[in-house]
C-alpha cells in the first residue's frame, strides 16, 4: 500500500527519484497514465495487470466506458526505474499534469499520484474543508 506525501524534484531530463518507501513495490516496473484532476497515476506493473483485467470486463457497448478507457489507456506508458531509482515521466504526461521542477508525490493506496506542487497545494486546500465536514458515508462501510 502506498502512503504519505513526498516532495522530489523533476530533473532536466524529465526524471523523478521514487520515494524510498515506494521503491521495492515499483522496482520491477511502473505504468504511468493520466489521472483525474490532472495528476499522473503510477501503478506497479502487478497492480496495473490487475486493473487491466477489470478494464477488459467493461462493456464495449457503453460509450462512457469506451471514452474513459480511451483517455486512460492512450496516455499509459510502461517505465522501468534505473539504478538510481529514477523513472522518466513521458513528455505528454508532464504536459498533461503541468509538471515543472517542484513535484508532490502522494501515496493513494493502490497507486502513487504525481502532482505539480502548486496544483496539489490548491487541490488540498480546496478539499480539506469538505473532508473535515463530511457528515455522511462517502465510502460504504468505512465509518
Amino acid at each position: 500500500m502506498f502512503l504519505g506525501t513526498y516532495a522530489p524534484k523533476l530533473d532536466e531530463k524529465g526524471r523523478v527519484i521514487l520515494p524510498a518507501k515506494f521503491r521495492e513495490e515499483l522496482s520491477t516496473g511502473v505504468v504511468m497514465t493520466r489521472g483525474q484532476e490532472h495528476c499522473i497515476y503510477v501503478f506497479s506493473a502487478r497492480e496495473f495487470e490487475d486493473l487491466h483485467d477489470k478494464i477488459r470486463q467493461a462493456p464495449v457497448t457503453s460509450k462512457q466506458a469506451r471514452d474513459y478507457l480511451r483517455v486512460f489507456l492512450s496516455g499509459a506508458s510502461s517505465e522501468t526505474p534505473d539504478k538510481q531509482n529514477r523513472v522518466t515521466i513521458p513528455a505528454n504526461l508532464r504536459s498533461y499534469a503541468g509538471l515543472d521542477r517542484e513535484l508532490t508525490v502522494i501515496g493513494a493506496g493502490s497507486r502513487v499520484e504525481i502532482w505539480d506542487s502548486e496544483a496539489w497545494a490548491t487541490y488540498l486546500a480546496e478539499q480539506e474543508s469538505s473532508y473535515a465536514n463530511t457528515t455522511e458515508e462517502v465510502i460504504p462501510g468505512l465509518f
